[in-house]
């Protein structure tokens, strides 16, 4: 206990140290810091190409300095500035790894301090994801997602639409999973059901789907009734069955490095001992014990991304790892696409979300596609085994 408190108590006088020096450099001109980081992405403030920008309020300077992501998001949702192709403008800034060149401020070092003494991600913090984001209304997702409401990244090899390629991505997993008929499958995360539904229908598998999202468990539901799919609206920490197969589908995103360990333990002892589980998840490139502070505000609570040593290590002893897939490019593809639906559609939903709620959408759906393109964020498929498959795990691409 004392050597983590040490470490706690060290942390926080460095990133002090840190803001309180970046704070002086910055003070004098944050207007000339913030164009000099801007240049050496190659971005113009009031220039004329799409990933330039341009500013309406120059106090947006010192915000982005002293409030990070969350500044330069906020300020963005307020229209201090706005840019043509916000996808390009963060590809470029990514691109250069203008993260690393910025001084923690005081939003950081909070962030870090609560993810050391709080569990983000606890069982009672576990549904308010689901109430601020998935159930802010299945017409938005409809408007935005695929004709089954798959919400997670498509697989777009041989895929010419949004549709064919979530649908190959669900016919992907299935193969990854070698089911078969009479099998039980586990659905941790199952969203609005498409992957249960999908499974029941052309693998005949029986599906558990768990959600922690209300207007998801009733949407999937009502669509699997006539299947042999039962949806829950349950922590994926209470469950006790035995399966023949699990997968989890862009939910890890959501467990937290504290929870890492207690979801693959629990997975563990879900799984037979002669099944498979896939795992998909959006990673870091590097080990982080927290998420970015506009995401966590305004879009997933609590969120943050695994890297490979974060999940590497809670598998030791627990599962062996059969296939490692990464198709993170193939997230931009799908994010763009997203994007296109939302603005075809918006003229419909504007009435019920607003202008604020517009740029805001516009803002995480692009944001996060010039990330993936950047290769600043990946998409992996993890195939797990408990003992190693006899014979070796055949590699589905």
């Amino acid at each position: 206990m004392k050597h983590i408190l040490r470490k706690i108590i060290f942390g926080f006088i460095a990133f002090a140290a840190v803001f309180i020096i970046g704070r002086g450099i910055f003070k004098s001109n944050p207007e000339a810091v913030v164009k000099n980081l801007l240049s050496q992405a190659d971005i113009t403030v009031n220039g004329d190409r799409p990933s330039d920008i341009t500013v309406d309020n120059t106090g947006v300077y010192a915000r982005v300095l002293g409030q990070g992501s969350l500044g330069l998001g906020e300020s963005y949702m307020d229209g201090w500035w706005d840019c043509p192709a916000l996808d390009q403008f963060f590809f470029k800034l990514f691109s250069v790894d203008i993260q690393h060149k910025v001084p923690k401020n005081f939003n950081a070092i909070f962030a870090y301090l609560k993810s050391k003494f709080i569990n983000m991600q606890s069982k009672e913090r576990a549904f308010q994801v689901g109430q601020q984001h998935y159930d802010l209304g299945d017409d938005l997702f409809k408007a935005m997602l695929d004709k089954r409401m798959i919400y997670s990244c498509a697989y777009w090899k041989h895929a010419k639409d949004l549709d064919q390629a979530q649908e190959k991505k669900l016919e992907l997993i299935c193969k990854k999973l070698q089911l078969k008929p009479g099998m039980k499958l586990l659905d941790i995360g199952c969203g609005w059901g498409g992957l249960a539904l999908y499974a029941a229908q052309n693998c005949g598998v029986s599906v558990l789907g768990v959600t922690i999202s209300k207007e998801q468990a009733k949407y999937a539901q009502e669509m699997s009734k006539n299947y042999p799919v039962e949806i829950r609206l349950q922590d994926y920490r209470d469950l006790n069955e035995q399966f023949d197969r699990i997968v989890s589908v862009g939910m890890f995103e959501h467990v937290g490095y504290k929870n890492y360990q207690t979801f693959i333990d629990v997975c563990h002892r879900l799984l037979k001992d002669d099944g498979l589980m896939l795992l998909h998840t959006i990673g870091g490139n590097q080990s982080w014990t927290t998420g970015d502070e506009w995401i966590n505000a305004y879009i997933f609570p609590n969120g943050m991304l695994p890297s490979i040593a974060q999940i590497a290590t809670t598998l030791e002893g627990k599962f062996v790892m059969e296939d490692w897939h990464n198709f993170g490019a193939d997230y931009d593809k799908t994010l763009m696409a997203w994007h296109a639906n939302f603005e075809r559609n918006w003229p419909q939903l504007q009435p019920k979300y607003g202008d604020r709620f517009k740029r805001m959408w516009d803002y995480y759906l692009l944001s996060c596609a010039g990330l993936f393109r950047a290769r600043e964020i990946q998409l992996w498929q993890i195939v797990l085994s408990k003992k190693g498959v006899m014979g070796g795990y055949e590699s589905v691409r």
